[in-house]
């Protein structure tokens, strides 16, 4: 993109607010007429043209041909330009990162799945994500000047708005995470929490393609539970961005500690962790399972060997996964008496166990939830896996440049 126009829309003034609106809503719904805009930012059509021309000379905006319709001159469709700009999405993860470039009307352009990376909040670590993002602009065909933000998801509680990480890389000191990592990579960065991500997602490339879905939960059951929540359309972040810590509902008296300092979460007993714990109980005390062999041999099980052991219809990992299923649609139920989702997807790891996990918690729901309610929400699992993150973290490096989520 000119970095005339990008100068001008950091200005702020009137002219400027008017053209980051005209390229939020291409963002948010593509190509579309003058005519169109025009209603949309209650303007002239002569007013609105001006702008698009302006922003065609700047190489953002691109003519799309014309709109066939049933009778009449054919009005032609303007959109953004896909070379104008791309954008950096970074999906951190505990053993691993997930790292993609899109370009500026939304397509994938180059992805690398599953860099090794053993996620720390050391110093180093944080060295070693910058020198992974370097390294992936490096063997890109895409310059440096022509990126325009990076978005880096990490779990625990991140403050998008002040770009503040206040569990993971969070040093003391009164610098944003996000400022250290712009001067460390010399480029624009936002930060966000992994789990909305991962619900920006689906929403914009998964399940809700094609549909008018305009109210969302996302349940992330990994090694952790998080809920992601989109609400008219929006990413909901709450005062502090820190919306969504389902996992943290006190919800049970066994006096297990949390890592979040407390006893009794929800984490606690529905959760990727929380099944580990609960698996090596089962087998230590001698009951039968595919990993029982792991166990004695004292090998490691990993959260790899529990997902394959329920897909292979382990009896006690599939006993485990549908009461686990029930305690979380116990809560799922009050989130819909609460929000009135039209959807809500089952995500994250835990979630590529097939249909076990859904059918538990659907079953539970129908008792917990109000009718009325719970008859206009669909529960579905998500269909990105474990891509929902890395394209989520892309997504929100393209609308956080030009509006907020």
């Amino acid at each position: 993109m000119n970095q005339e126009l990008l100068t001008e829309l950091e200005q702020g003034s009137k002219a400027s607010e008017i053209k980051r609106k005209i390229i939020a809503h291409h963002i948010e719904n593509g190509p579309a007429t003058i005519t169109e805009l025009a209603k949309i930012l209650n303007l002239s059509v002569p007013t609105v043209t001006k702008f698009i021309t302006d922003m065609i000379d700047f190489g953002c905006i691109k003519d799309y041909g014309k709109l066939e319709t049933t009778g009449g001159r054919y009005p032609i469709l303007y959109g953004l330009d896909p070379d104008s700009g791309y954008f950096i999405g970074v999906d951190v993860k505990y053993t691993s990162i997930n790292i993609g470039l899109i370009d500026m009307v939304g397509d994938m352009k180059r992805v690398e799945y599953d860099i090794p990376f053993k996620l720390e909040s050391s110093p180093e670590r944080l060295n070693e994500l910058c020198n992974i993002i370097k390294k992936f602009i490096e063997e890109g065909e895409v310059s440096e000047k022509n990126i325009l933000n990076i978005n880096i998801n990490l779990p625990g509680r991140i403050n998008p708005k002040t770009g503040f990480s206040h569990i993971l890389f969070n040093f003391g000191d009164e610098t944003p995470l996000s400022e250290i990592i712009s001067e460390k990579t010399g480029l624009r960065v936002t930060i966000d929490n992994d789990t909305r991500g991962m619900a920006y997602g689906e929403y914009t490339q998964g399940c809700c393609v094609g549909k008018d879905y305009k109210h969302v939960l996302y349940i992330n059951l990994s090694w952790g539970l998080g809920l992601g929540i989109i609400l008219d359309g929006k990413i909901y972040m709450g005062k502090s961005g820190f919306s969504g810590e389902f996992g943290h509902i006190s919800s049970y008296d066994n006096q297990i500690l949390c890592h979040c300092g407390k006893k009794g979460c929800l984490e606690t007993e529905v959760s990727g962790l929380a099944m580990h714990r609960i698996l090596l109980e089962h087998i230590q005390n001698k009951e039968s399972s595919i990993l029982s062999k792991k166990v004695e041999n004292e090998e490691e099980i990993t959260f790899s060997d529990i997902i394959e052991a329920c897909n292979q219809e382990d009896i006690l990992c599939l006993e485990i996964l549908g009461e686990m299923g029930r305690n979380l649609g116990r809560q799922v139920a009050t989130l819909i008496n609460i929000f009135n989702p039209e959807l809500v997807i089952i995500g994250g790891t835990l979630s590529q166990t097939g249909d076990y996990l859904k059918q538990a918690i659907q079953t539970v729901v129908r008792t917990y939830s109000l009718n009325l309610v719970n008859r206009d929400t669909e529960i579905i699992t998500a269909c990105l896996g474990e891509k929902a993150g890395v394209i989520g973290a892309c997504m929100m490096a393209r609308t956080r440049r030009f509006s907020e989520v």
